[in-house]
Order: structure tokens, then sequence, then C-alpha cells
């Protein structure tokens, strides 16, 4: 709000008396999974608690061209003011939660969980996260501070996997936390590298053809959580599940969605 109103929503001050009440619906005009209802609710009541939002589809709710997703009625000024921020968020959001339901529907049958990336959108990721577990996929880490990940530059910038994780269990010990550990593995050899060392929570199994992705997870065989990673897209994301991986990271979920179509019509 203090980006997009500053000091005043001076067009909607300018020529919409004070006293105008006035009332607007959610239109849909694409077809996907609507996520951000429960914000836009909350944006609406921060601009102005007089506002009365009637929803009429919920977080998660399959959508077609044509649907409407809430009402809102009250001050004219107020529906104005949040218009903007209300679609902005919307939009974004039920894209990402869209695209999260399509690949999460092409890994259905086996075991493997979807899972979001720090690849988002600066100051806006706790919000495209949300909209991934309303599309039926799962957070990784929010940040840096949550989770320990050791990817390629950490272990080549410690002097090699060994390195890395000693000195990574030494600097839990020094500071008293506890976080989980997961490491990246490019090839066979690296995973072979962890398995022997040990200490750790999760591997990575980072761009890997489906052989040495089914190898890793033989060898691997179930002593650490496996995270299959880089480049997947929905064309290869069923052949990498069926490697038998816990967890499939796609950073598409939230860096390269294109927003759904969603407009706040007076009526």
């Amino acid at each position: 709000m203090a980006e997009d109103v500053g000091d005043g929503d001076h067009s909607s001050l300018a020529s919409i008396p004070e006293e105008t009440k006035s009332r607007a619906h959610l239109l849909v005009k694409d077809n996907g999974i609507l996520a951000g209802v429960a914000l836009a609710e909350k944006i609406f009541h921060h601009v102005d608690n007089d506002l009365i939002v009637k929803i009429l589809l919920t977080d998660g709710a399959g959508i077609k061209k044509g649907d409407i997703a809430f009402t809102v009625e009250g001050s004219a000024q107020s529906i104005l003011t949040s218009e903007r921020l209300v679609l902005n968020c919307m939009q974004r959001m039920s894209a990402i939660a869209t695209k999260t339901n399509y690949l999460t529907s092409l890994i259905a049958g086996t075991h493997t969980k979807l899972l979001d990336t720090r690849k988002t959108t600066p100051n806006f990721r706790l919000l495209e996260k949300w909209a991934v577990r309303i599309g039926g996929g799962k957070n990784h880490r929010i940040g840096l501070f949550d989770m320990i990940m050791l990817k390629d530059n950490h272990i080549d910038m410690a002097g090699g996997i060994e390195q890395a994780i000693f000195r990574t269990k030494d600097y839990l010990r020094a500071t008293n936390r506890s976080l989980r550990i997961e490491i990246e593995t490019r090839n066979l050899q690296e995973v072979k590298e962890v398995l022997k060392i040990g200490g750790i929570d999760i591997i990575m199994l980072d761009n890997m053809n489906l052989a040495d992705m089914k190898e890793a997870v033989k060898l691997i065989d179930g002593k650490f959580t496996t995270e299959a990673s880089g480049g997947i897209t929905e064309a290869t994301i069923k052949g990498v599940a069926e490697c038998g991986v816990d967890f499939i990271s796609v950073g598409a979920l939230t860096h390269s969605v294109a927003s759904l179509d969603l407009s706040l019509k007076a009526y």
C-alpha cells in the first residue's frame, strides 16, 4: 500500500465524492486455480474495515472464464484504492497455484512431492510460497536462515564435500543451532562421497540423467531424503518422479509464470 498509494489515491479522491457507495465483483477471465482470496479480503479491510466482502469461491477452487470469485461493497473510493493491489497479488498467486496444481497432477500416483525454491520475486516470497501451498505443492526453505543448503558453489569454495560438511557441523555446534543440512550432488561419485561422510539430512540430485538418478536413489536406499532438481519441466517431471525421489524442486513455479487474467468490475 505504501508503494502504490503514497500520500493518497488522488484519482479517486479527486473524481469520486467521499460519500459515494458502490459495489464490484472479481471476474475470472482465465481457467485455472484461484489463489489470493483470503489476502484480498485482508487488503480491502486494511484500506477500509467497513467494506463488505462476500466470498463466493475460496482459495484452491478450480475456476473458469466467467466465474465470480467474490463481491465487495462500500465506499467507492476505498474499493478503487484497493483494486490494483488486490489484482496484482491475486493474478500472480493464481498463476502460481495453477502451475503447481498442474505439475502436481503429472506426478500423481508416485510418492514424490513437489517443492518450490528461493527463485521468487523480491519482497513477494511469502505470498508466492502461500500460492504454491494453495496449488497443492510444498514449501522448501523460506530463506537462507531456516535450513543449510550446501550447493555447488559452497562445496567448491569450501574445498570439497568433506570440508563443507565438517565445517558446517562445526558451525552448528559452535553457534548452538539445530538446522537441517542438504547437500547438492552432481554425479554418482559425489553421492558415494556424501554417503561415506554422512552427517546430513537431504541429498540433492542435481541435473542428473534418469539412469544416474535411479542408481543414486538405489545407493542412498532410504538413508537420507532425496530431492531432484535442475531444469525439470512438465515434459520430464513424471520420469524424474518415477526414479523414486522423495521431492522434486521446480524454480519455474515462481520465477516464470504468466499472471492469470482477473478483473475487478463494478456492477
